[in-house]
């Protein structure tokens, strides 16, 4: 496998395009002084709160928790927005990142425009995770980055191991039901998490922007070129494990990618993701591989039909979005035994759900409207 994410499950030939030094980047302590050794340089510097949410005015504590597979993994909390009252903490929301990004991505826009900080100012118990291997997530309790075995997992680790660390947490701190919210692969660690009684449980309602289970009708010429060049085997043969676009090695690599007579690769970060083929499945091992981990030649996959029907769900998607596209989101939406309640932006891309300042009226009024009627909260949005 090659981190983050490792590979993704379930395909004969496996993307996973994992820099997490180029990143704006559970439930037990570990020993202090290990953690502090293990943890990244920018979260010892102070961490999300005090770069980022701190100096905009907003409270703010860090939180370190561990998964049962020793990562540690940072949370921060936003009690409530700027005019809030301290000890009156309202329902708790839990925010999960996409690929190549970390908590920061909800606070990209200006205060009144980022979805984060929309939350707190409006009576939200803000909870922000970080996945392993993320900028404000590198400490493991016995492995460095700079050991092979930190990256070898792939996201079924994030969603069995991350998602249930970080919302057991957040659970027993407030005691309360959790509303999700997630952002591409936010929402296919997401998805799988919820079929799984342990987790789900602990979940009120789901908020899933471009949501992602099926990547058969992808269109990103990044990821597809780097699917046609076989570049996961590549990596694996180099003895790659932490692939970092700023380092000479990654420069190397776009450049062989983002040739002008392949493509344009201007806009990255609306390109890249993780592909699969034909279903959403766990890590898929080779046959021999799946006989030992699993009991059976091919890998099982996750049964959207058994996410409770009670379970409240939103989904917003766009016509513009070539990770996840229109046809494998009506393909989720039929699996599941909810109606979920969607909102369509024909066009919208796969960034723009987080990063468009149009974002706040196009996206967020109807995403507040329903995490309100979830909570019985009067809608001031």
């Amino acid at each position: 496998m090659v981190g983050p994410g490792g590979a993704l499950a379930a395909a004969p030939r496996l993307l996973v395009l994992v820099l997490l030094s180029f990143l704006a980047g559970g439930a037990r302590a570990s020993p202090a002084t290990d953690a502090l050794r293990r943890v990244s340089p920018l979260a010892a510097a102070g961490g999300l709160c005090q770069q980022l949410l701190l100096p905009q005015g907003y409270p703010c504590t860090e939180h370190t928790v561990q998964t049962d597979d020793g990562f540690l993994l940072s949370l921060q909390h936003i009690p409530h927005g700027k005019n809030g009252i301290p000890d009156n903490a309202g329902p708790p929301v839990f925010l999960q990142h996409g690929l190549f990004q970390g908590g920061d991505t909800w606070f990209i826009n200006s205060n009144e425009q980022s979805l984060g900080y929309i939350l707190a100012d409006n009576g939200f118990d803000v909870w922000i995770g970080n996945v392993r291997g993320t900028r404000w997530s590198k400490g493991h309790s016995t492995l460095s980055v700079h050991d092979k075995l930190f990256w070898e997992w792939s996201w079924q680790d994030l969603a069995e191991y991350d998602v249930l660390a970080m919302l057991s947490y957040v659970y027993t701190i407030t005691q309360s039901k959790i509303s999700y919210v997630g952002h591409s692969q936010g929402t296919i660690m997401g998805l799988a998490a919820f079929t799984m009684p342990e987790i789900v449980k602990m979940i009120s309602s789901a908020v899933l922007l471009c949501p992602i289970s099926y990547l058969d009708h992808i269109s990103a010429s990044f990821v597809l070129r780097a699917v046609a060049m076989h570049l996961d085997q590549m990596l694996v043969a180099m003895g790659i494990h932490q692939l970092n676009f700023r380092s000479d090695m990654g420069v190397q690599i776009l450049d062989s990618l983002c040739d002008d007579e392949h493509l344009d690769c201007n806009d990255l970060l609306s390109s890249i993701t993780v592909i699969r083929k034909g279903s959403f499945a766990k890590y898929d091992y080779g046959w021999w591989g799946n006989i030992r981990h699993y009991g059976q030649r091919h890998p099982p996959s996750f049964d959207l039909s058994s996410i409770p029907e009670s379970l409240p769900i939103w989904m917003g998607y766009g016509g513009l979005d070539a990770l996840a596209d229109v046809t494998d989101v009506e393909r989720t939406i039929k699996e599941l035994r909810s109606t979920p309640e969607l909102l369509y932006i024909g066009d919208y891309g796969h960034i723009d759900f987080i990063m468009s300042v149009k974002a706040k009226d196009d996206v967020y009024v109807d995403l507040m409207r329903f995490l309100r009627a979830q909570q019985g909260m009067h809608s001031s949005y």
